[in-house]
């Protein structure tokens, strides 16, 4: 498939300034046009698997569901939609598990406002695009890559990282078992398998966890 003569474009941040700031960003070019908009990465993922949409920009720390979880999700069920992940962190962290979910690229919020547009049309056209600095780490990694491997992402499952990210921000089992539609036993199963592969014994060691993999804010 070409590339479309005007891109269609998702923005999904939970800050309302910054949606409306690409909105004005994008919209001002004759090739790319905002078409949606969500809030939260479970409703990002809803939206563009429902609209006509060529390309969704996704920031990297959103309620319920992060950019990273709805890229892996986007790219599962709607392969052929291009994703950028776009974040406040220079992270190697962040940068590795965004590539890893199928990202087209990585753009810093810093530099968004001449970033996004060139990371819009890259994306489309099959490239990807990268912040000056992270390309350095690519290359460090790709050298020093050796006795820590990737495993240490791989050790949740993806169903295990969303129950994870919702005990953090405080849902109680009733709660996360209506969001994500499991039983409130299916999910202490999840939250017994998390703290049994992670080492850990409660509720606070696993939120500074989920702080640590982006999962949420602190």
């Amino acid at each position: 498939m070409g590339i479309p003569l005007v891109t269609r474009i998702l923005i999904a941040d939970d800050h309302p300034l910054v949606r409306s700031g690409l909105r004005k960003v994008l919209d001002a070019q004759p090739d790319l046009e905002v078409a949606a908009e969500a809030e939260n990465g479970a409703e990002a993922v809803d939206k563009a698997l429902k609209e006509d949409v060529h390309l969704a920009i996704l920031d990297v720390s959103m309620p319920r569901m992060t950019g990273i979880q709805a890229t892996a999700e986007l790219h599962r069920r709607k392969p052929e939609l291009k994703t950028l992940i776009l974040s406040m962190h220079d992270s190697e962290q962040f940068l590795f598990e965004a590539l890893k979910a199928g990202a087209s690229g990585y753009v810093l919020k810093s530099g968004a406002d001449t970033d996004i547009v060139d990371a819009c049309r890259a994306a489309m056209r099959g490239d990807s695009f990268l912040y000056p600095s992270a390309i350095a780490t690519l290359v460090r990694d790709y050298v020093d890559r050796g006795g820590r491997g990737e495993e240490q992402f791989d050790v949740l499952t993806p169903r295990e990282l969303e129950v994870l990210k919702l005990i953090a921000e405080a849902q109680t089992s009733k709660q996360i078992s209506e969001l994500l539609f499991i039983s409130v036993k299916t999910v202490e199963r999840h939250r017994q398998n998390i703290l049994d592969k992670l080492g850990m014994r409660d509720r606070v060691e696993l939120t500074r966890y989920a702080i640590r993999r982006g999962l949420i804010q602190p």
